[in-house]
């Protein structure tokens, strides 16, 4: 029509009439302004007239109110990444796109305004949708000799119990299996129950590694009775209405934890049990957050970037604690401020406020599946993958996880976790090296030697215990019992970090608070945990012991303090208030009680899957403890692709005495493995360039029989690998990583002989392949003459650690700091592991810079750097701004190593990772000819030099002599006391070289400690 065809308009209209037929079929007319619509709706009444078919009225809508047309212009420019006032972007016409009123839809369309709107309205009432909430489960597909779902579960949980407690059943285990399955049969999800059931027995079935539980789950007996969770709800006094209440029901959550590597084949079994078609993947939608929806209004309005950021930063955006931008115009005083002073500022203020939450993007849950009991299009919408990492032929629901939830689909969460991959590996490995089969199923939780592990602090790699604050908190509570990680489990997150329940927990535990309950009658409830409300768990035994609730009744008590919404909160403790005051407690203790209720059970964590996760936590660190090599080479294996984490760990491995070697192609697996008992050799599959054909020939080569055995030089290396899967790339990486020192000759002399080893291979293999003998019909392969490598001289140090850094990422067999740990010990304050923690002090960092990266200030047009930073730990990033820059930039170049002092900015502190400012920067090589570093000869009264030494010494100073100081320190008694006194030499100043200093002690004695390098 717009085109002018108004016969194919008309003959268009007249197929679809009579291919729909009568009441399938409306001609469309709007009125949104647009010059093109008054001539189509011109149309559209004609060919209604002359073919006699319904005209209906509707409205383009893309926002809600005419006021929102600005916000939903930016949210187009910012999908595009285009200027607000770029005159070629892609826009809507007008303010017309919104949900208009009928009185609107009538004004748009005058005399034909009752006809049109009618038949709106009569394809309004030919819409049929229920609202009635049901549940879509699909049909466990169960044996014919059970008449039901139930009376399989009751089969099933009998057998299971009696597996698990014994036969006949205890009584407590009797009245709780009876209870549950009540409420199960009553809830109608016996089929759920058995659908998971069947999805974990499967992957057990098929040696994947299952978690002991997760969430509230592991609260419910008929759970652990059919495996589905490994935690006794009865041995850690687990609630089940936690898990299902049945006096509000709702569909339960059975969330599953399986090993990182084979949760795929987990879910490829849903889809061949249930059917291809009635098995996806959940959508997920990534919304604009207060700071990235301020942030991208200000880029579309072309506001200074640097404003941005700084702006951007005040505005707080943390897991504990967020503001709205709405709030944050109001409450934060330099946000106000410049909102007050910039036009520009409040409009991005204004705008953003009404973008805010609304999705950015959409991807794949990592965990989220659903199952239909048909096909899924037909109970859900569906899409294609969002994302390129999702499986192109998986179907993905339109719905998110709370959609899916409203409209009763069976949704369960599938998730893959490293740990138990690297509990699965760490396992395998010790029965093959020590013959040793441990069971994960049945876990001793009283082990003392693991509690004092974690309490020393060494909590690399231990599930949940990895951060700073979760090693200070095991450490200062004198870590000692399983209860102790359950609680800290529960304690390091958000809420009660906020509220100091942490510390009060600590203190009481140690003695220095008294313990105190807010009633006598909550002392059994509270004893665990000291006086603190810790779980949500609590709560409902607390609203049960002094209102006389059920439990299932202080379940909605806990939903409700948890929602933090005041009314909700206020009408259920009032209820819990009247309760207690009729059972004759006191008003005042009860209110004071209700009051702590409401502080703590908002932050109270589900102890269900706190116990769980910590049984998780608690099996990393026995296996650190009593098989620390093989947890090491499993935890290195679970980071391969993760140059950062495999750094940390390794540098935990050598602080557990463990020597982690380059790889090679004559011992490495694809993964870590340990080949000796204090030895980890390097995995094949870190190695960049080397894919897992390359690595599978690679090994297939060694291990295979007759001409198996350890490859003996670099032609033999090619002739008896797959040259098809293993290109020079991949072998020149595997020099550059060390893989082939084992071969013999210099990794130069392996490099520059490459070309024609590989040639000369290349030759052999496809004699082979093509089926052509050698002259006298022998049939064996016969081996490639030894070839002489070529003489080149051997790469400097610093070739081939950039060399080995450019395959691995970092630095194994060396590092461009090893020369310098004397310095770095001694004037780093903190390493790139922690130079991201937010401090008032100046701090110092000795570091190789390996990327300087210039940039221009818009702002200013001065010079600043963007600095990358590597030490024995890893990684980090630092900026030097134009001032500092100005004098550092002829100091600072790419492969340097400085020591490097600055600070941070105030408006980032409590910033995840703040960034380091770098204001001055001294090589590392000027710090010892500087004497800022001086000798001391350390001796006591029980320990000193005799004479003939001590001249001995003296001589051996002035044979050396250099820039270095000398310093006698000496310690002891005298009649006052404890005394320790350092006296600088006058006469001596030495070259504190090495040899010099393994001289000095051997004559000195005390080993390290009688001699040392200290700051002057």
């Amino acid at each position: 029509m717009r085109q002018g065809n108004y016969e194919g308009a008309k003959a268009s209209a007249a197929w679809f009439a009579r291919t729909f037929g009568p009441n399938g079929f409306w001609l469309e007319v709007q009125n949104h302004g647009l010059p093109e619509e008054q001539a189509v709706t011109e149309g559209m009444f004609r060919i209604g007239a002359e073919l006699g078919l319904p005209i209906a009225a509707t409205n383009d809508a893309h926002y809600l109110k005419r006021e929102d047309a600005e916000a939903h212009d930016v949210l187009l420019a910012i999908g595009t990444g285009k200027d607000l006032d770029d005159p070629k972007r892609f826009r809507f016409f007008g303010q017309e796109s919104y949900v208009k009123s009928e009185k609107e839809m009538r004004d748009l369309f005058g005399k034909r305004s009752s006809d049109v709107l009618a038949e709106t309205a009569r394809v309004a009432e030919l819409c049929e949708f229920d609202f009635e909430k049901r549940y879509f489960l699909p049909q466990f597909p169960r044996p014919a000799e059970f008449a039901s779902d139930q009376d399989l579960l009751v089969h099933l949980a009998r057998r299971g119990a009696i597996e698990r407690y014994g036969d006949p059943l205890p009584e407590a285990v009797e009245q709780r299996l009876a209870y549950e399955l009540d409420v199960i049969t009553r809830t109608g999800y016996a089929g759920y129950f058995l659908i998971v059931y069947d999805l974990v027995k499967a992957a057990r079935d098929r040696g994947i590694p299952v978690g002991p539980g997760r969430g509230s789950a592991a609260g419910s007996l008929i759970a652990y009775a059919l495996r589905i969770t490994n935690v006794d709800p009865l041995k850690f006094d687990l609630l089940f209405e936690r898990f299902l209440n049945p006096e509000r029901i709702s569909m339960p959550d059975i969330d599953l934890d399986f090993c990182f590597e084979r949760r795929g084949e987990v879910l490829e079994y849903a889809r061949e049990r249930y059917g291809r078609e009635s098995v996806g993947q959940i959508i997920t939608f990534g919304t604009l957050k207060a700071r990235a929806a301020f942030r991208d209004v200000a880029r579309t309005l072309r506001v200074e970037m640097g404003d941005v950021e700084r702006l951007t930063k005040l505005i707080p955006s943390g897991p504990a604690f967020s503001i709205t931008l709405t709030e944050a115009g109001e409450k934060v005083p330099e946000v106000k401020a410049a909102a007050a002073q910039d036009e520009r500022i409040r409009k991005v203020l204004d705008l953003g406020a009404r973008i805010e939450g609304l999705a950015r993007h959409a991807s794949v849950h990592a965990a989220g599946v659903v199952i239909a009991p048909g096909p899924l299009t037909d109970y859900v919408p569906v899409c294609t993958a969002p994302d390129s990492k999702t499986d192109s032929d998986a179907i993905i629901t339109q719905y998110d996880m709370v959609g899916l939830e409203h409209v009763g689909m069976l949704k369960i969460d599938l998730l893959g976790l490293k740990t138990l991959t690297v509990l699965h590996d760490a396992t395998r490995m010790v029965a093959e090296r020590h013959g040793v089969t441990i069971d994960l199923e049945r876990p001793d939780l009283d082990d003392p030697k693991v509690y004092a592990l974690l309490r020393s602090g060494r909590t690399a790699g231990i599930f949940q215990f990895e951060s700073p604050l979760a090693t200070d908190c095991l450490r200062n509570m004198k870590c000692d019992r399983f209860d102790d990680l359950v609680a800290t489990n529960a304690l390091l997150r958000p809420g009660p970090l906020d509220t100091g329940m942490y510390l009060v927990f600590i203190n009481r535990k140690l003695g220095r608070e008294k313990v105190r309950y807010p009633h006598p009658a909550l002392e059994e409830i509270l004893a665990p945990t000291y006086g603190v409300i810790v779980y949500q768990e609590q709560v409902m035994r607390i609203a049960s012991a002094l209102a006389g609730y059920s439990l299932a009744e202080a379940d909605v008590l806990r939903k409700a303090v948890g929602k933090k919404i005041k009314e909700l909160i206020q009408e259920e403790l009032s209820n819990f208030v009247k309760r207690a005051i009729a059972r004759g407690h006191d008003k005042r203790t009860v209110e004071e009680i209700a009051a702590q209720i409401e502080t703590f059970g908002r932050y109270g964590f589900n102890k269900s899957h706190s116990v769980a996760y910590s049984i998780l936590s608690y099996q990393t660190a026995w296996f650190k403890t009593y098989y620390p090599a093989e947890f090491m080479a499993a935890l290195l294996s679970s980071e391969i692709g993760n140059t950062d984490r495999v750094v940390q760990y390794i540098n935990e491995a050598r602080e557990l005495g463990l020597q982690v070697l380059a790889p090679d192609v004559n011992e490495s697996g694809y993964k870590f493995t340990v080949v000796g008992d204090k030895r980890i050799r390097f995995g094949l599959g870190a190695v960049r360039n080397v894919g897992e054909g390359a690595i599978a020939s690679i090994i297939a080569g060694r291990q295979a029989a007759g001409g198996g055995g350890p490859y003996r030089s670099l032609v033999e290396l090619c002739d008896r690998i797959d040259l098809r899967l293993c290109n020079k790339r991949v072998i020149e990486s595997l020099i550059d990583a060390g893989a082939c020192d084992s071969l013999g000759g210099e990794r130069s002399q392996l490099v520059a002989a490459l070309d024609h080893a590989f040639s000369e291979a290349q030759v052999r293999q496809q004699e082979r392949f093509s089926g052509q003998q050698a002259l006298f019909g022998d049939d064996a392969p016969v081996a490639p003459p030894p070839a002489t490598l070529p003489d080149v001289p051997p790469w400097s140090e610093h070739d081939r650690l950039t060399r080995e850094k450019s395959v691995l990422g970092f630095f194994i067999s060396g590092h461009p700091l090893a020369k310098y740990r004397a310095e770095v010990e001694l004037f780093g304050t903190r390493t790139t592991a922690t130079l991201g923690l937010w401090s008032e002090q100046k701090v110092s960092v000795a570091a190789v810079v390996t990327v300087v990266k210039r940039q221009i200030s818009k702002k200013s047009g001065a010079e600043y750097a963007r600095l990358t930073l590597e030490d024995f730990h890893g990684t980090a990033e630092a900026l030097v701004f134009p001032e500092s820059w100005a004098k550092l930039n002829g100091v600072i170049h790419a492969d340097g190593s400085y020591l490097l002092t600055g600070g941070y900015i105030t408006r980032d502190r409590g910033e995840e990772q703040a960034p380091f400012i770098v204001d001055g920067a001294r090589v590392l090589d000027d710090l010892k000819p500087s004497g800022a570093i001086g000798v001391a000869l350390r001796w006591t009264t029980a320990r000193r030099p005799e004479p003939e030494t001590a001249r001995a010494i003296a001589a051996l100073c002035a044979a050396h002599p250099g820039p270095t100081p000398v310093f006698l320190e000496w310690s002891g008694t005298n009649g006052s006391g404890n005394e320790a006194v350092r006296l600088r030499s006058r006469s001596f100043r030495v070259d504190a070289a090495d040899d010099l200093l393994a001289a000095l002690r051997d004559l000195v004695g005390g080993g390290a400690d009688g001699v040392r390098l200290v700051r002057s």
